[in-house]
């Protein structure tokens, strides 16, 4: 069964915008997949959180959704679709009440739309779904073509290139249009088919309304007649491959994805092309560790500057910076450079570079024995008095 949206954001059919989108932001910042780096469970969950909060969040939406549930997406929330659903739904209850022709075999007023939708609305390509599952006028000619796949393809970064942002020439084999028929998947002239007159289904009647079954078997569903392309065997779709190049932009991290849309595979019979999804893997830096927005680095200090206070010079991303050590510092205090750090990748700001002090004891030679033997007459409490198990 279908997911009750209402229950996925836990709001009550009657809550406002502002209950609901309060509800979105406080679960999706839960679920969101940076919080869950890796998290299959997290990935899907933030997917219906975001699915439920774009259909409830438009008045549009909601009101087709209260009205017919699930099955508003089925109309993609066409109004014109919802007319003829409710105008079907009426002829079903009145035929059901005087003893007429139902629309079909246990269906009901209340009966479940999947077949009627893909009867009524017709499906796009040759026997398939394309986006959103409908294509065409309602009740007149459909649209044959399907929509190509998405793609997905990996790139390996540097921490440094996923904290500035860089680009990528990459060659991905792919389906791509045919050239010979551009896509129509047939060459020479081309006609309406005499069997479905050009509508790409094959037609039945079902109690008062004309019905579309299925896919013509005459022309396969393309509603043409010619002759098949040899080229790409009348798919309109052969394979390629193509170089492309990926603006990464500052922020990314390992699994985050850069969509390139129209760049995936070739729709069939001359249909639009699916998306490519760059996803990016961020290879361990022997230095810098990330932990989310911000840059830890560990900063090696003598004794000397440790005790005395220095300005030392210390690395950035962004270039060489002059950090200040404070008087009597102790060894894993961390100094903050604010703004230092990652982008955000899906908000304003940036976060901080932390630099955790390594006080380094010089090696162990008679003058630094000397020194040695001075300094420890400077301590003035036992250093392991509050050491206890």
């Amino acid at each position: 069964m279908a997911d009750d949206y209402y229950q996925v954001l836990g709001v009550s059919r009657s809550a406002g915008a502002d209950e609901i989108k309060k509800a979105y932001r406080k679960l999706a910042k839960k679920w969101h997949p940076d919080v869950n780096p890796g998290s299959k469970q997290a990935e899907d969950k933030f997917k219906q959180l975001s699915g439920a909060f774009e259909v409830l969040s438009d008045p549009k939406k909601r009101r087709l959704y209260d009205e017919f549930g699930p099955d508003a997406e089925k109309i993609g929330f066409d109004d014109k679709k919802a007319d003829a659903y409710r105008a079907y739904r009426e002829a079903a209850q009145s035929g059901g009440r005087s003893g007429g022709v139902p629309f079909g075999e246990g269906f009901g007023a209340e009966g479940d739309l999947g077949d009627l939708f893909s009867e009524l609305f017709g499906r796009r390509g040759r026997g398939g779904a394309g986006v959103g599952g409908f294509g065409g006028d309602p009740f007149g000619g459909q649209e044959r073509t399907a929509r190509g796949k998405d793609l997905t393809a990996k790139v390996q970064l540097s921490l440094a290139e996923a904290v500035r942002g860089t680009e990528r020439s990459l060659a991905v084999t792919r389906p791509g249009r045919c050239e010979v028929c551009d896509g129509a998947g047939h060459t020479g002239r081309v006609s309406k088919c005499r069997t479905c007159g050009g509508s790409g289904r094959a037609r039945r009647s079902v109690g008062p309304l004309q019905m579309m079954s299925g896919a013509c078997p005459a022309c396969e569903g393309t509603g043409k007649s010619g002759t098949p392309c040899t080229a790409c065997s009348g798919s309109g779709v052969v394979e390629e491959t193509k170089r492309l190049t990926v603006k990464i932009p500052p922020g990314v991290q390992t699994g985050s994805q850069v969509r390139l849309g129209g760049q995936g595979a070739a729709g069939a019979s001359g249909g639009p092309p699916g998306d490519l999804f760059i996803e990016t893997d961020v290879e361990p830096h022997p230095l810098v560790r990330r932990e989310g927005d911000d840059l830890l680095l560990d900063l090696p200090v003598t004794v000397s500057e440790a005790l005395l206070g220095a300005e030392v010079k210390v690395p950035t991303f962004a270039g060489d910076v002059t950090l200040t050590v404070p008087p009597g510092s102790q060894s894993g205090r961390k100094l903050r450079l604010k703004g230092r750090g990652v982008p955000r990748l899906k908000a304003s700001g940036t976060g901080d570079l932390y630099f955790i002090l390594r006080v380094m004891v010089p090696e162990a030679t008679e003058a630094a024995r000397e020194a040695a033997r001075a300094l420890e007459a400077a301590y003035r409490v036992n250093v392991r008095a509050e050491l206890a198990l």
